[in-house]
């Protein structure tokens, strides 16, 4: 019999692939609160820490898209300048 608890992670992953920026942010804000508070079993903990290594990614692949983007735009408005 498969055991439910064994797709929880993959399930945890796929979700945080869609989260925004500012979820993302505020769900690993509270993942570090919980760890440093402490209190939790190793296997908790793991499961945490797994979480919030996969939001951070999160945090910074929107940062890496809002950094392309802000090139992107700068290297426009240069092109635009030079052609004035």
């Amino acid at each position: 019999m498969p055991d439910p608890a064994a797709d929880q992670p993959t399930d945890d992953l796929a979700e945080i692939a869609t989260f925004g920026y500012e979820r993302a942010r505020d769900e690993l804000v509270n993942v570090v609160k919980m760890l440093e508070q402490g209190g939790l079993d190793l296997d908790e903990s793991l499961a945490l820490w797994e979480r919030g290594e996969a939001l951070a990614n999160r945090c910074e692949q929107h940062l890496a898209g809002a950094r392309k983007r802000v090139e992107d735009a700068l290297s426009r408005a240069e092109v635009d300048g030079d052609q004035q």
